[in-house]
């Protein structure tokens, strides 16, 4: 008779497989989504291991209790991690255990104790968005050389597009209609959805005399639009890059331009388009096609009223005793008279 009982499964063992298959696969998450989980799940990794001091080759669902993943976030907390990335490694936690327990049904009450841990509270700030004058400040910063002609040309359909870094970046020369009076990008989104954005006329002549440069019929062999070539090889430019780029022509702009932010970064190209877009009197469910989400709900957040939408707000309502009132004496041509001191 064999008395032995099966050991309960590791934390880790499913970790490829959701990595790897499940959320690019068939969840169809980016690229950029799938490195947020491995993030997250490789500080939890280094919790277990440094701070509780268990192997993962040791560590099962039953140790990952509601009060070990309570420990994670302070963990995290001491890492001085912003609430807001707190909260987004312990979503990619539950989701993990959401898959493995959908995979393995003797690992649902641990899903569902875990899943009780909460959030963190996040305190709500007023988001920055740039001005028009500075905006207009930072994109005149790169020089007429071609490396300013690549980042002006970049920076401007950031800007005019509203689209995602990480979108602009996966553009291909295919995904770009510059001819005719309607031109346009095909930008592959979140979740893998596919979404037409028009541009107008001026950022097609930009992009139309940066493809001329950079694309010329004989070189260089890649169809991505924009790339860069590191010691002969032609590939993606990467997010850090764009950022550093953006943040050192904002820096230079404030010499001109004191208005422009202290901390630019690209996704405020984004949120300033679709503010001013909301302010000029385009309708939300608009914007929140243009910029691709998945709800209305996420496109409130950009929906930030002018000073002059409120008070053409105020102003459409009259104030209480400020009625215009008819005088009783109107039509009265006698009593008129009398008033202003005739006969």
């Amino acid at each position: 008779m064999n008395n032995k009982h099966p050991l309960p499964p590791l934390f880790f063992s499913m970790t490829y497989e959701f990595l790897q298959l499940y959320l690019p696969k068939q969840c169809g998450r980016s690229p950029h989504t799938v490195e947020a989980y491995r993030d997250a799940l490789s500080l939890f990794r280094r919790y277990v291991v440094d701070t509780l001091g268990i192997s993962i080759g040791k560590f099962s669902f039953a140790e990952c209790t509601r009060e070990r993943v309570l420990g994670f976030m302070n963990y995290l907390s001491e890492l001085n991690s912003k609430p807001s990335s707190r909260n987004q490694r312990l979503a990619a936690l539950k989701s993990y255990l959401a898959f493995a327990a959908d995979k393995d049904v003797t690992l649902q009450s641990n899903e569902l104790e875990v899943k009780r841990v909460p959030q963190c509270k996040v305190p709500k700030t007023e988001k920055t968005v740039i001005g028009e004058e500075a905006m207009a400040a930072i994109l005149g910063q790169p020089t007429n050389t071609k490396m300013g002609l690549r980042d002006r040309a970049m920076m401007i359909s950031l800007y005019d597009s509203g689209t995602r870094l990480a979108e602009i970046l996966g553009l291909k020369l295919s995904d770009v209609t510059l001819d005719g009076d309607n031109p346009y990008i095909r930008v592959n989104g979140k979740g893998s959805k596919e979404r037409v954005v028009p541009i107008t006329v001026k950022t097609a002549a930009h992009l139309a005399h940066y493809i001329s440069v950079y694309h010329p019929n004989e070189r260089p062999k890649t169809n991505l639009l924009f790339f860069t070539v590191i010691k002969g090889v032609t590939a993606m430019m990467s997010e850090r890059n764009v950022e550093r780029l953006v943040k050192d022509y904002a820096r230079k702009a404030q010499a001109s331009c004191p208005s422009v932010p202290d901390h630019v970064h690209p996704h405020m190209f984004r949120r300033t388009r679709a503010t001013q877009l909301y302010q000029n009197g385009v309708s939300l469910p608009l914007v929140s096609r243009l910029l691709g989400h998945a709800t209305l709900e996420t496109t409130r957040s950009y929906a930030k009223p002018s000073l002059k939408m409120l008070r053409e707000a105020i102003e459409s309502v009259e104030t209480p005793g400020e009625r215009a009132v008819r005088p009783v004496w109107e039509a009265d041509e006698a009593m008129m008279a009398k008033l202003c001191g005739l006969r």
